[in-house]
């Protein structure tokens, strides 16, 4: 059976880079097979094509969508009942460039795992309504970590320093709901999981394609930063050894020279003995 994505979705768009099929189209966005256009089958919310839904067979052992949904909106379709044998032959049809053999990933080999019929049987029951999913809870507002000013006559600052630790890191978030800023801890955000802005709990859902351009972003500026530091302390540990060693050397080459003058020196004038009262005693 093709996945369906029901009106829960709060269009996060964490599903639509994941799945290995294209099948996935945000609202009203028109979607493509064998080279045609067609239009929408969602105008409010993501859809997914059946005609393009292989249900990940012949990529994954689950479904890829559902995997990363925050809200469970991504399930089975009662209505497109499908076999493990038509979703791979379709999955071998969108992928004529691939080999997916018959022991390819699939959710129908995986243990205890439900025939479609079953699932059919169990999607026509009434939905019980599912509690809410405990979210990650938003920290409070705080600044982003920024370098501390360099002193000039401050030691050079180590590379263990909080800047270059990600668990320091924060990134800055403006709730679309309330324009209010608040930050989430870099360690935290990762595709799918939901934050709640701490001012209106306004949800935000970082998708995969989001978390790489915050990733390649941080990652890339402080690595660039912590190889900056590391040259300059290396070379200022190579400029004070030089330096040492050369003012030890300037040192010695001193202290010859002190040796050297008092041995040159000469008392002034000649030597006179004392005469009158002082000499009978000397």
């Amino acid at each position: 059976m093709a996945t369906t994505i029901t009106s829960d979705c709060i269009n996060c768009g964490a599903c639509e880079p994941e799945c290995p099929n294209t099948a996935i189209y945000s609202g009203a966005a028109p979607w493509e097979f064998g080279g045609a256009q067609h239009p929408a089958l969602a105008q409010d919310i993501f859809y997914i094509v059946p005609q393009k839904c292989t249900e990940c067979v012949g990529f994954h052992d689950h479904e890829a969508c559902a995997a990363v949904c925050p809200v469970d909106c991504c399930i089975p379709d009662p209505k497109n009942v499908e076999t493990h044998e038509a979703l791979l032959a379709r999955a071998r049809e969108l992928h004529p460039e691939l080999t997916i053999g018959d022991d390819a990933p699939s959710r129908f080999h995986k243990e205890g795992a439900a025939q479609p019929a079953a699932a059919a049987s169990t999607e026509a029951a009434p939905k019980a309504e599912a509690a809410p999913k405990p979210a990650a809870a938003a920290p409070a507002p705080k600044p982003v970590v920024s370098p501390a000013p360099v002193v000039a006559a401050a030691p050079a600052a180590s590379v263990s320093d909080e800047e270059f630790d990600p668990g320091a890191w924060e990134v800055p978030i403006i709730c679309k709901d309330c324009a209010s800023h608040y930050t989430i801890p870099y360690r935290h955000f990762q595709a799918g999981v939901v934050f709640y802005c701490p001012q209106c709990s306004g949800s935000f859902v970082p998708t995969s394609k989001l978390c790489k351009m915050v990733r390649d972003t941080f990652e890339g500026f402080f690595e660039r930063r912590k190889r900056e530091r590391e040259s300059m302390e290396t070379r200022q540990t190579r400029e004070r050894v030089e330096l040492e060693s050369r003012q030890a050397t300037e040192l010695d080459e001193f202290e010859a020279r002190l040796q050297e003058m008092a041995a040159a020196m000469k008392p002034a004038g000649k030597l006179v003995r004392p005469k009158g009262i002082a000499a009978m005693f000397t």
